[in-house]
């Protein structure tokens, strides 16, 4: 007697379609997003660009946000990417309800609504405090260099600039010459036909001649705006002393080796991303940008969000904490931050909005207590080492680890996204922010089917 298998019916067509409840399981990730993006969260800064009644009728802005964000969830980023899921993937046929968008539209969908899609953030975080994932108690801020869609050996300095531009010049100005010359051979020898087109070896270089000018201008007004803020600050300065009664300060130290308002010959400017700097990150030097999250303790939400092409985070604290207050409507009572945060100016502030900051004053070694290592001697930093030392392993500080380094390794690492896909700052920004949102929605998911 021959074993009895479970029929294989390839070729039988299905009389009733399935729902696509039953392409995957109940309790899905698919469902919950779906299900969040057409009942909780206001999309009435996308519907209301659709006025135009003329046409074919477009995907549904609903289905096209909720596509976004879950493909997001999945580690699908690129349009192709998620246009071949829409194809082939259960999951995605039951957020799109089996719609096909192709990549360009996928494309062009996030490139109109970027700026409303980064607005999410903040509804999906008040679903977060609905749903008590948010408590406010000690928020622990930290930021990570994220690579840009730009390669760092497309940058050139300002130095290297000054001596190539001149160069190509006179390349492209002998080649010109050349062309002419051989277009006028080649009028007399093909008579109507054409023989005039400049040879694309001669376009390139031109292309790069321009490029290079372009960016050496761009240095060049940065240098002079920076130059033009010394010499107001200086201004301010002295006429603050004579108020005062002060004697004028004298000029001292070495004279500077180049005129005011020009760029150092280090300055570097990327061809591909102007707006992203090289920036040292643990695995070397990178282009990109410097991300920035704020991270509540109990569920590792995110509360806030940023993104600079500062590699410094000292300038973003006060920012950052502001932004939490914004978006939560409430302060938070303590705040961590590692050394990278650590000034005078950032502890006052703290102090003026009476929040409890635990800074790290040095690198915190394996097996010691608390970070409180450091040369610096100013009062408030002497205060919070103080605190540090004093708080040992009971410290609220040893909270910032635990808090906000695992959310970067859930977005780099378990949801793979290393290199952002827009360039300049302001779409880069919006990026960052549809990924803190992804992040805040997976918790919130995880919370529901925790109480499910």
């Amino acid at each position: 007697m021959s074993k009895t298998f479970r029929p294989w019916l390839v070729d039988q067509p299905q009389l009733l379609p399935r729902s696509v409840d039953e392409f995957v399981p109940a309790g899905h990730m698919a469902h919950f997003i779906r299900d969040m993006v057409r009942d909780d969260l206001d999309l009435s800064a996308i519907l209301c660009a659709y006025t135009e009644m003329r046409g074919y009728p477009p995907f549904d802005p609903r289905m096209m946000t909720a596509l976004l964000l879950y493909g997001y969830s999945r580690g699908a980023y690129s349009s192709r990417r998620l246009a071949r899921a829409c194809e082939e993937r259960l999951d995605f046929m039951a957020v799109t309800a089996q719609n096909r968008p192709d990549f360009r539209t996928i494309s062009e969908f996030r490139r109109r609504h970027l700026g409303a899609l980064s607005g999410l953030f903040v509804q999906v975080l008040k679903l977060c405090q609905r749903a008590k994932l948010v408590e406010l108690g000690h928020v622990a801020l930290d930021g990570t260099k994220m690579k840009a869609n730009a390669s760092k050996h497309k940058a050139m300095s300002y130095g290297r600039m000054k001596k190539t531009e001149p160069e190509l010049a006179a390349e492209v100005d002998a080649w010109l010459k050349a062309a002419e010359a051989a277009d006028a051979e080649e009028d007399a020898a093909l008579g109507d036909k054409r023989g005039d087109e400049m040879p694309d070896w001669v376009a390139d270089k031109a292309k790069r001649r321009e490029k290079i000018r372009e960016a050496m201008a761009a240095l060049e007004a940065e240098a002079k705006a920076k130059a033009d803020e010394k010499e107001v600050e200086k201004a301010e300065e002295k006429a603050a002393d004579e108020a005062a009664g002060k004697a004028p300060k004298g000029k001292g130290g070495r004279q500077p080796k180049m005129s005011p308002g020009t760029p150092p010959d280090k300055a570097q400017r990327n061809f591909t991303d102007p707006e992203s700097k090289i920036m040292k990150s643990r695995d070397g030097f990178i282009q990109g940008y410097n991300a920035q999250a704020a991270v509540d303790a109990k569920a590792q939400v995110i509360v806030a969000h940023g993104l600079t092409d500062c590699g410094a985070d000292s300038g973003q604290l006060v920012g950052m904490v502001d932004a939490v207050g914004a978006n939560t409507g409430q302060k938070p009572a303590q705040v961590s931050a590692d050394a990278g945060y650590c000034s005078e100016a950032n502890i006052q502030a703290m102090e003026d909005r009476e929040i409890e900051a635990f800074i790290a004053t040095g690198r915190q070694k394996h097996g010691e207590a608390a970070a409180d290592g450091g040369k610096s001697t100013t009062p408030k930093t002497e205060e919070m080492r103080k605190r540090l030392r004093d708080g040992g392993f009971d410290s609220p500080y040893r909270l910032r680890k635990q808090t906000v380094e695992p959310v970067f390794g859930q977005i780099k690492h378990a949801r793979g996204f290393r290199q952002f896909l827009m360039r300049g700052i302001d779409k880069v920004s919006a990026e960052w922010a549809m990924l803190c949102t992804v992040h805040n929605i997976l918790k919130l998911a995880g919370a529901a089917a925790a109480t499910a």
